[in-house]
């Protein structure tokens, strides 16, 4: 039910991102929302399949969530497009020791792209959009997007970005209150009169904390309230379907899995 209009008045909504084809994770996540007592709506912030083990249960069960609300990410993109994430061949001629990594990343999305479009996705994912807008009960705008407004990729919103470039983000939204995720980093701030949140990633987490996290937004008339959950899952089962589908990218994610995977950002990264 893509796209379709939530009900007015008191509002529970689950916001979800960087779900990365771990069915386990996500089937954490939707026990942990129905043991909060349910929910009028889900809004899914993209990266859907990449990088999992299992992207065509993910997409079996985010397509039959009720009342769902979906956008793209940069993932997403590139499995219809067949774009691929950096290093980019030019980067690999530049510095050599780039090869590795960019064989090991083609390799990971040419398997999910194949698992996608030999169980007939593509054209689901394709129609997918870049960005979500709606209004909550007491008036305030809201903007869903995957990294930015405006963009499905690029640095993301992390505790890296300075004032000046959250606040050169914000501008462009044209919203109250902005959702994105792709960074997998949960965390709010207030940008002069915009509240920016990032709702996280339901997989591959960065340390310390490397649970599944997403948000709970309630919503009436008086204003709205968020939550963030971090939700427990079995890292190791996950360990244990990546050998057992043979994924290409079995070691990069098992970084993620094990707390061995640092942000770029803590790292000097730009």
């Amino acid at each position: 039910m893509q796209g379709k209009d939530i009900r007015l008045g008191v509002m529970r909504i689950a916001i979800l991102s960087d779900i990365h084809g771990n069915s386990i994770a996500l089937d954490a996540v939707l026990q942990d929302i129905q043991a909060q007592g349910g929910i009028d709506a889900y809004w899914v912030l993209g990266d859907l399949a990449a990088i999992g083990f299992d992207p065509v249960g993910v997409l079996e069960r985010v397509a039959e969530l009720p009342q769902t609300r979906l956008i793209r990410g940069n993932t997403d993109r590139y499995l219809v497009t067949g774009e691929r994430p950096s290093p980019t061949v030019k980067e690999c001629e530049a510095n050599p020791t780039l090869w590795l990594t960019h064989v090991q990343v083609a390799s990971s999305f040419s398997w999910t792209q194949g698992a996608v479009m030999v169980s007939g996705w593509v054209k689901w994912l394709a129609g997918l959009p870049l960005e979500s807008r709606t209004a909550l009960p007491d008036g305030k705008r809201v903007l869903c997007v995957h990294a930015a407004p405006g963009r499905d990729d690029g640095r993301g919103v992390h505790p890296g970005v300075s004032r000046e470039a959250l606040r050169a983000l914000v501008a462009e939204g044209e919203a109250d209150l902005i959702f994105v995720g792709h960074t997998h980093w949960p965390m709010e701030v207030r940008v002069d009169r915009v509240h920016l949140v990032n709702a996280g990633s339901v997989s591959n987490a960065f340390p310390p904390d490397v649970r599944a996290s997403y948000v709970m937004l309630e919503a009436d008339e008086s204003g709205y309230r968020l939550r963030h959950r971090r939700v427990a899952y079995d890292r190791e089962a996950v360990v244990e379907e990546l050998g057992r589908v043979n994924h290409p990218a079995a070691k990069y994610i098992i970084q993620y899995l094990r707390g061995r995977n640092h942000p770029y950002w803590s790292k000097g990264g730009q």
